[in-house]
């Protein structure tokens, strides 16, 4: 065709401009570089609010809010009759009340380490991460303290409310103090062990069902297998023995560890060491499986 138009070699038309540059307002950032140890800290924040659906839609707040009632209705109830029967006394010790209630602290924990781990992982957004100035330790710091913590306050919200109940029924304070702090204690094994086991296994897979199926299998695998061990034990006669079992339960094992650190007093068979070597063996174990899973964790991310 006679009007066809010419093109120059880079294939535009004659008479084009081969680039343009805009100005679109783009200006250089002249602000403070906060680093990395602020960029940890914002890790964990976010973190912590999306292990309770903060900052999320609607439906990723059911769980969590409905693990930290189920974890406080029964200590409220508990309570309330307590001061309305003015028995002056709680009904259960602080932290029995954790171990009672261990199944709850499991379930919490398998929903959401996921939320913390998986995700970043289906998504690839650990890259991300990585790109800004902030290191896989520093990331597996953030997300570690942020699951930790939220245990940690899925657990002492019941201990809060027993002993808030405690002071408006004027029972013993010293008494109340004393156990609300062993509470204290145990659920700061609780925050670090169970954080520490959940977080591993949710990092090792990108598809959240899959974390929270492991998880859950987990604890209550070894839930049962330590208490048939023991049963069995028990019924040969080794009771003593047999609280060596402790070791592959966590729940188990924190309760044991705790109630031998304050000698408080301990009526159940399947709770308690075996000897004081023994106590100390539970509390190391405790150690191991905290900065073992830890460390693991640090190694895991490394890799990607």
């Amino acid at each position: 065709m006679s009007d066809t138009l010419n093109h120059a070699p880079n294939g535009a038309p004659e008479g084009a401009r081969a680039d343009v540059i805009h100005d679109i307002g783009y200006r250089h950032y002249e602000g403070p570089r906060l680093g990395p140890g602020y960029a940890t800290r914002s890790l964990y924040t976010s973190s912590l609010r999306g292990a309770f659906g903060l900052g999320r839609s609607g439906k990723s707040k059911i769980l969590p809010m409905a693990m930290c009632v189920i974890m406080a209705l029964p200590a409220v109830i508990m309570v309330a009759v307590s001061v309305y029967l003015k028995s002056g006394k709680l009904p259960i010790e602080y932290t029995y009340y954790l171990t009672i209630m261990q199944f709850v602290i499991a379930v919490f924990t398998a929903a959401q380490a996921p939320v913390l781990f998986s995700r970043d992982l289906r998504f690839m957004t650990v890259p991300l991460y990585f790109s800004r100035p902030l290191r896989s330790s520093d990331y597996v710091r953030a997300k570690f303290a942020a699951m930790a913590s939220a245990v940690f306050i899925l657990t002492m919200l019941p201990m809060l409310i027993m002993w808030i109940g405690s002071l408006l029924g004027s029972m013993a304070f010293t008494y109340n103090l004393e156990h609300f702090s062993y509470g204290v204690l145990a659920a700061a094994f609780y925050a670090l062990v169970y954080a520490g086991i959940g977080s591993l296994l949710a990092s090792l897979t990108p598809r959240r069902g899959f974390g929270v199926a492991a998880i859950i299998a987990t604890f209550m695998v070894s839930q049962g297998l330590a208490q048939a061990i023991f049963g069995v034990m028990r019924f040969k006669g080794h009771v003593t023995s047999g609280h060596w079992v402790a070791m592959l339960n966590p729940g188990m094992l924190i309760d044991s560890t705790v109630q031998w650190i304050f000698n408080v007093p301990n009526d159940r068979p399947n709770i308690g060491v075996p000897s004081t070597l023994g106590g100390v063996v539970f509390l190391v174990w405790i150690g191991v499986l905290v900065v073992g899973t830890f460390a693991l964790l640090v190694r895991r991310y490394r890799k990607i």
